[in-house]
């Protein structure tokens, strides 16, 4: 582990938050909330970690945000697995838990290294809050190990911070605390929002004023027989439609680029190009007709600018976009796929239908709700937990099991039980009387609240 900039100081009377990223998607997503921490500096210490689980594409984000790792874990290895990642995220954090004292660390997604984090932070006693928290598909293998990862992240959480009311509701479901469950919007519109207004289109590798249709297909479970039929869908869209072109940023896994290169790199008006950075990315999505894609942030991005998305996914943890009417599920159907398609591309009403919804991820002011909650609640969520020993020990007792509160706090979550309210900020602008609590009746039937 290597470690630039100040160290914490045990001494400091502010908050001390750890913001923990791994990916490029997280940096993307982390990096207004980081922004927002930062520019408190009387309200909290803010230190930014990096695990880089994915190297290059990390660091890249990083750049255009223009945020600087205090500490790099640096765990990233040729052919990594996900049980390695998992273990080498945990020996980092214990390591760098042991000499910072750190009052919250805060996470955002379901990747492994935000798992792995949130153990981390259970094992250690550290208050974690989840960004984008209670997505869910209810099916554990799609995606994954995202259906995983998420559900044991929030085990973990202390502050759960919901994209949507439905994913609010989730959490809910399963017995998180009221109290603990703010909807803030999702922070990857922020992003977005802040690098078009900032930047300006590079160059394309299409000719100028082209349509064109977007192309993003990377995922695991696509992996095999579902990316060779997507790319052959594309590839008889593309024959059949010359006046059109398909832009396609691939991804480096070997399992998608040498069927992108087989089925699709002789294809005319198909360009396969090197993976964008999020700038160019951005003014891709924006300069597209619409957009076919197997990603989470793509179906949070792509409403905010108006265009269509066809999930290249049987079953998504968003579905407020499903039924908000900006994206639509087709799987890795050809059929489906071509339809779509043709529908959209030749029924300007059936296009408008999707394109003039509003997003239901927010407005970009997700961060400053987030920051705006931690500033008004931080200390005040009693951690559920016991604090942890510095130096690991054999427990006494198994870590897995009932939660023992360390405070007389028990009480007043339990009052805040009874009233099914959820901590939903408004969609304006934060600081203002945040959060605001909405009366909300439950619609699921009520658990009993568990103790021990």
């Amino acid at each position: 582990m290597s470690e630039t900039g100040p160290r914490l100081r045990a001494e400091s009377t502010r908050p001390r938050v750890l913001c923990v990223v791994g990916t490029r998607p997280e940096a993307i997503k982390m990096a207004p909330v980081v922004e927002r921490l930062r520019a408190a500096p009387d309200l909290f210490d803010v230190r930014v970690m990096v695990t880089a689980q994915h190297r290059a594409l990390l660091d890249q984000a990083l750049r255009i945000f223009d945020i600087r790792p205090d500490v790099d874990l640096n765990i990233m290895t040729e052919r990594q697995t996900l049980s390695s990642i998992t273990q080498r995220v945990l020996a980092g954090m214990e390591s760098y838990f042991v000499h910072n004292p750190t009052d919250l660390v805060l996470a955002q997604g379901d990747t492994t290294t935000v798992m792995a984090a949130s153990m981390a932070c259970f094992y250690a006693g550290v208050p974690f809050g989840h960004v984008e928290a209670g997505l869910r598909t209810g099916d554990y293998q799609a995606p994954y190990p995202e259906e995983y990862n998420r559900r044991v992240v929030s085990l973990a959480s202390d502050y759960h911070f919901a994209p949507t009311e439905q994913a609010g509701q989730n959490l809910l479901r399963e017995g998180v605390p009221e109290s603990r469950v703010f909807v803030t919007g999702n922070p990857v519109v922020d992003a977005l929002l802040d690098v078009l207004r900032r930047t300006e289109p590079p160059p394309k590798p299409i000719p100028a004023d082209a349509p064109y249709v977007l192309l993003t297909c990377h995922r695991r479970e696509s992996f095999g027989e579902p990316i060779r039929e997507i790319f052959g869908a594309v590839r008889t869209f593309a024959e059949s439609r010359p006046d059109l072109y398909v832009w396609y940023p691939v991804h480096p896994n070997p399992n998608v680029r040498e069927p992108a290169d087989e089925i699709l790199g002789k294809v005319r008006n198909v360009f396969l190009s090197e993976p964008l950075d999020y700038v160019a990315f951005a003014h891709a999505m924006h300069g597209a007709l619409l957009i076919l894609s197997d990603s989470g942030g793509v179906q949070e991005e792509a409403p905010s600018l108006g265009k269509p998305v066809l999930v290249l996914r049987d079953v998504t943890e968003r579905p407020e976009a499903v039924t908000a009417g900006t994206c639509r599920l087709v799987g890795a159907d050809r059929g489906r796929i071509l339809s779509n398609l043709a529908a959209l591309l030749d029924d300007a009403a059936e296009y408008r239908a999707m394109s003039e919804r509003s997003n239901p991820f927010g407005d970009g002011d997700a961060a400053e709700r987030i920051v705006a909650i931690l500033a008004e609640h931080f200390p005040t969520i009693d951690t559920p937990r016991p604090r942890a020993p510095r130096l690991p020990v054999l427990p006494s007792a198994p870590l897995w099991g009932p939660r023992r509160h360390r405070s007389s706090s028990l009480t007043r979550t339990q009052d805040l039980s009874a009233t099914g309210q959820i901590h939903s900020p408004p969609i304006t602008r934060a600081g203002k009387g945040i959060p605001v609590q909405r009366k909300k009746k439950r619609t699921f039937p009520r658990r009993p609240h568990r103790s021990g």
